[in-house]
């Protein structure tokens, strides 16, 4: 099998669960050398000896992305520890629904921390090795994939907050598409609808409840669909850009 990412470097961030657990190894499946970043180190080390073993190269960089500094540094050592830099996968995530009257401003802040400023802050420090990247072999082009929401196309009663972050991470997206095509650095938006991972257990339980109440028995979107979708995107030929992609389960409406 082609492995059509050989010789090429990517950057996972959210890696250490769920939708970047299964795009890093479906990256280096397609034959990348993988950075992972997340907060969880013990499973960033699991999951990079589980590349490694299986005969990839991974590197475990655990860093808290809302931080500009740490984002600017995790970009700095994927460069110096595998090389270069051709593919960011912006996933990391935070999903903290209910009511906007009476919410914890906390909760307000930590999402748009890491949903939109953190993804703000690895594409900056990323955008110069992605450029260079692009002008240089094996494949001539480079990527970001900024993993969105459904909930960013409508917005939704119980996640205002949460709706406005993934609004904003389209925006930007679009925006910095149109700054980078003639570079030949493709700016792309994966939109999942719901997707069994984690992150809505991050609620309360009566959101969770109430999550459940409203999806009912619905199967969910696997992680492996997303990173499926994110493989696709960023193995096409120079000359194609996926800039936006919505993914629902079959039965969500």
């Amino acid at each position: 099998m082609t492995r059509r990412l050989e010789g090429t470097v990517a950057l996972v961030t959210g890696a250490s669960s769920g939708i970047g657990h299964a795009t890093a190894l479906e990256l280096a499946r397609e034959g990348a050398s993988v950075a992972l970043t997340g907060r969880r180190e013990d499973r960033l080390t699991a999951l990079a000896a589980e590349i490694t073993a299986a005969g990839g190269e991974a590197l475990a960089l655990p860093a808290d992305i809302t931080d500009a500094q740490a984002a600017s540094e995790a970009v700095e050592r994927t460069v110096e520890g595998l090389g270069r830099l051709d593919t960011l996968v912006n996933n990391a995530g935070l999903m903290l629904l209910g009511p906007a009257h009476g919410a914890d401003l906390d909760d307000w802040r930590r999402m748009i921390d890491i949903n939109l400023m953190g993804l703000m802050y690895t594409s900056h420090a990323a955008t110069p090795h992605l450029v260079k990247a692009a002008t240089d072999t094996p494949r001539r082009v480079a990527d970001i994939v900024n993993i969105g929401s459904l909930a960013g196309r409508s917005a939704f009663a119980m996640s205002a907050v949460y709706c406005a972050t993934k609004f904003g991470v389209g925006a930007f997206s679009e925006a910095l598409r149109q700054e980078l095509a003639h570079s030949h650095v493709r700016v792309s938006v994966v939109e999942p609808g719901s997707v069994d991972t984690e992150l809505r257990t991050h609620n309360s339980a009566p959101v969770q409840q109430r999550l459940e109440a409203y999806f009912g028995d619905i199967e969910r979107l696997q992680s492996q669909d997303i990173a499926d979708a994110v493989g696709y995107i960023v193995t096409r030929p120079r000359h194609v850009a996926v800039a936006e992609l919505l993914i629902r389960p079959t039965e969500q409406v």
